[in-house]
């Protein structure tokens, strides 16, 4: 199939209708407060452990964040992470969340950690205070790079706390208003507010009468006497812009309709805040809550964010939610909306999940986020893989225009069943949370993947190219880099004579959504070819290839649900390359059987152990059958599965790699007939050829390093 005709594929399939011509009325939303004492401390508080948790989704590593000397306890819970960066050094971060000490017990506390390495290790020293009922943990940083913790009581009010050491040890400076699902923002812009803290919370679980905004112009020591916001708007967070104009997101409770509301003059600290501009946005869908996907919390709430960047999009205004769509009572979608004139009006509603319209399916807890060069991202839980409508996945997707056009959805964990662990309290929390840089992104997130609910942080780099295989493209019998470039959907080839880059030549630009996973030589020419996946749909494709240059292409077979093309190799000795299917869900391995573009049969080949990835296939102990090399992230150890066919017949440890770097492929890079590792560091960009006997490190040499963008 030609290029041409893959792009047409995808705009049909694409097509999708967002709004229904049913009339069912929006569900009503709670009118009690979402957090409250309940069970009191459990008598036996969880004490067992096990390791903390590391894994590898693709290029992704998610880190347990709940953890005691490295450590998960076994049988509590943690949920509603929170997360903050330090602005002027990016490696310290703390995350807070909900703490429940065992899940016989709904009594939560503040628990909390803190990276200084970016994330790699996290320590958690313990909770806020012990024994003291706390929820709806809310962190952020301020300019100097001062942590601050925002904690609802039991009785409804808040507390503030401020951390001078990264979030190593926390302070309390004092009470802070607020009420239920309380969100706060500080102003780090140059404005007349820098400096200034605004907090806004919900209408119900609220003790001033229904006032839901306070400002403190002292760090957070004090606060005003609560005010009233127009049109109530709740469960939503707060930004302000470049300017410091300060903008208000949330639901009115009463109603159901989203609000984005704002002030002009709450950056002044003489004068009690306005609200002159309130707008009602249509994110084409309602929020809900008590839906099957989460029977005791929200599917989302509204986040709200402004662009600081100073470029084209500066002072754009952005929503984004996980709402039910209007006319039907089942399913969310993540729904995102901008306004480019200051919040006075917002564009018309766009779907940022990008599978097929299916109101069986939930996108929930979506959350956003803008980097300061003005790139938007955005998160939430999926289930468009799971077969029960239910399992989820972490995905992610980015805008670099301003919300006018999205990346192509980006599956990040693994998946998990969201209904394990519960803490006497039927839900996961009400939110995520996600911080921007323009590096990368940082996400907490709670998941199940040790059966009960804890903490997870990845970090969602920016690497624009990126080394995705190998392959011999200049017919010099030596493994060249092929690069992709993840903004611009560019390939490139990088001729490499051992680990010394020669020259290099453009490739074809892949079509939306569509992701290069190997490179074989399908058509029998000689000449290496791209095989393509289109992930949300399980699409295959061939594209055939003379050199870097596209000649034409095929379609190949579908692959079913929840499984994704990983790699390729000749495993029936037929000289033709077969797909090597993997599901993340039962981390079992396939493999078809092709004759260039057709499938022709298929065998089941060996499950990967927990926490393991299949980077790359070769053979490894010359018997002329293809084997796995394996990679374990957390721990950086190698393995090689020796393979007959689709048989396991052995394994061997192979070397374990060094802190931040990743086995990313394979080939014979010194030609002696053996397979070497490529390996690849994604903080300093760098390569390098480990050059192997079996499963052994001879020696190694550095490679290029691949450019930024």
């Amino acid at each position: 199939m030609p290029r041409a005709s893959l792009h047409s594929l995808y705009i049909f399939f694409s097509m999708v209708v967002l709004a229904s011509s049913q009339t069912l009325a929006p569900k009503p939303l709670p009118k009690e407060p979402l957090e409250k004492y309940d069970n009191p401390p459990p008598l036996s508080p969880a004490v067992a452990t096990s390791p903390g948790l590391i894994f590898q989704f693709g290029p992704y590593t998610s880190y347990q964040v709940n953890v005691v000397n490295g450590n998960n306890i076994v049988g509590d819970a943690a949920n509603e992470p929170s997360i903050c960066v330090d602005p002027i050094n990016r490696n310290k971060m703390s995350i807070g969340w909900r703490q429940f000490d065992s899940v016989s017990s709904n009594f939560r506390q503040a628990g909390f950690a803190y990276t200084a390495n970016g994330g790699s290790t996290w320590i958690s020293p313990g909770v806020l205070q012990r024994n003291v009922f706390r929820s709806d943990p809310v962190l952020n940083s301020d300019g100097a790079g001062h942590f601050f913790y925002l904690s609802l009581l039991q009785n409804f009010f808040d507390d503030l706390w401020r951390s001078l050491n990264g979030g190593q040890s926390w302070t309390n400076i004092g009470g802070a208003d607020g009420g239920d699902k309380e969100w706060f923002v500080i102003d780090n812009t140059n404005s007349t507010g820098h400096g200034f803290q605004y907090q806004a919370w919900s209408s119900d679980g609220n003790n001033y009468g229904g006032r839901q905004f306070s400002r403190s112009v002292n760090g957070g020591l004090t606060w005003m006497n609560p005010i009233n916001v127009p049109h109530s708007p709740a469960w939503g967070t707060l930004d302000v812009d470049s300017n410091g104009n300060l903008f208000i997101g949330g639901v009115n409770l009463n109603t159901g309709q989203i609000w984005c509301v704002r002030s002009t003059n709450a950056k002044n600290g003489g004068v009690i805040p306005t609200f002159d501009q309130s707008t009602p946005i249509n994110l084409g869908g309602n929020i809900v809550s008590g839906e099957p996907i989460n029977p005791g919390g929200l599917v989302g709430q509204v986040f709200l964010a402004a662009d600081r960047s100073g470029t084209t999009t500066n002072n754009n205004v952005y929503i984004l939610a996980s709402v039910q769509p209007t006319g039907f009572n089942n399913g969310s979608d993540v729904m995102f909306v901008r306004s480019t004139n200051g919040g006075r009006t917002f564009s018309a509603p766009r779907r940022i999940n990008d599978d097929p319209v299916n109101h069986a399916k939930w996108h929930w807890f979506s959350a956003l986020s803008v980097a300061p060069d003005g790139r938007i991202d955005a998160v939430w839980l999926d289930t468009r893989n799971a077969a029960n409508n239910t399992n989820s996945q972490l995905f992610y997707s980015y805008s670099l225009d301003g919300g006018n056009t999205w990346s192509l959805n980006i599956a990040i964990s693994n998946s998990f069943n969201p209904f394990l662990g519960y803490p006497n309290q039927n839900k996961l929390g009400d939110y995520i949370t996600i911080v921007s840089d323009n590096a990368g992104a940082n996400v907490a997130y709670a998941a199940t993947f040790n059966g009960e609910e804890d903490i997870y942080y990845v970090r969602l780099p920016r690497k624009v190219w990126n080394l995705t295989t190998t392959a011999d493209f200049n017919g010099d019998a030596k493994p060249d880099y092929v690069l992709y470039n993840a903004d611009t959907r560019q390939t490139a080839i990088w001729y490499m004579d051992n680990n010394v880059f020669v020259s290099g030549a453009w490739g074809p630009t892949l079509p939306l959504n569509w992701g290069l996973k190997d490179v074989a030589d399908f058509n029998s020419d000689s000449q290496p070819d791209y095989a393509l996946f289109y992930p949300n749909r399980g699409y295959t494709a061939i594209w055939y290839m003379s050199g870097p240059t596209l000649v034409d292409g095929a379609s190949g077979p579908t692959l079913p649900g929840s499984w994704e093309l990983a790699a390729t190799a000749d495993f029936n000795g037929d000289n033709k390359p077969d797909y090597v299917l993997y599901n993340g869900i039962t981390q079992q391995t396939a493999i078809w059987y092709l004759d260039n573009n057709v499938l022709i049969g298929g065998d089941v080949g060996p499950t990967l152990p927990n926490g393991w990835t299949l980077m790359g296939v070769a053979d490894f102990d010359g018997d002329g059958h293809a084997d796995y090399a394996l990679f374990h992230p957390s721990s950086g150890q190698t393995a090689i599965f020796y393979l007959s066919g689709t048989t396991l017949i052995g394994a061997a440890w192979g070397p374990t790699l060094p802190g931040s770097w990743a086995l990313v492929a394979t080939a014979d890079f010194n030609g002696d007939g053996k397979p070497d590792y490529v390996l690849y560091n994604s903080n300093t960009r760098q390569t390098a050829i480990w050059y192997l006997n079996n499963n052994v490190l001879v020696s190694g040499a550095i490679g290029p390093t691949l450019p930024a963008g």
